[in-house]
């Protein structure tokens, strides 16, 4: 019996998503952000259930005006003529998509940190202000769930060597990192949003 593909070698990677001259391909990147959502579920704890959810939440926002425009080639092009409550499903698609990067890419960059100390230092600098007081207190306290280092490279690999999945990851990230710094900044200076 042939063993399953772990699943960062499965689902659309950002390394993957296509860059045109008028933008980030929509659907490679709604499909990719489909699969770091995913990605979440092999943790098998809620911890990540509010990222998750508000993730999923915002693709799927997306998605339906993606579709309600005859699926525009670029993100960049479906902005002009969006109202608020759509363009604010992106901005916040794009800081959920920025605190998981800069969460693994201090994940990657130190590796005898805690996960914890990794995910916390990625909400503060990306998430936290945007939340009260009361949401951050909760963020906090869901953070302290995070697995350990060694679980979750398990649940992510699902039995793939531990140096492959971090140049797979490494690819993944780089690739994140371009879309979300070129979408910040095209939303920042298009008025539609600050991330």
């Amino acid at each position: 019996m042939q063993q399953q593909q772990p699943y960062f070698e499965r689902v659309k990677s950002f390394a993957d998503v296509p860059i045109h001259d008028d933008g980030i391909d929509a659907h490679a990147f709604l499909e990719a952000s489909d699969g770091l959502v995913g990605m979440f579920d092999l943790l098998g704890s809620g911890v990540f259930g509010f990222v998750q959810s508000d993730i999923r939440n915002n693709i799927r926002d997306v998605r339906t005006h993606y579709h309600a425009l005859e699926r525009p080639k670029t993100v960049e092009v479906m902005l002009p003529g969006w109202g608020d409550p759509g363009r604010g499903a992106l901005v916040r698609l794009v800081r959920g998509l920025a605190f998981t990067c800069v969460a693994l890419q201090n994940m990657q960059a130190h590796p005898a940190r805690d996960l914890y100390v990794c995910f916390k230092a990625s909400y503060d600098s990306v998430l936290k202000h945007h939340h009260s007081f009361v949401i951050r207190s909760v963020v906090y306290v869901a953070l302290r769930a995070v697995p350990h280092r060694k679980d979750f490279y398990a649940r992510i690999a699902q039995g793939a060597p531990h140096d492959k999945l971090d140049e797979e990851l490494r690819k993944w990230l780089a690739g994140l990192d371009t879309i979300v710094i070129r979408l910040k900044v095209f939303l920042k200076e298009g008025g539609f949003g600050v991330v």
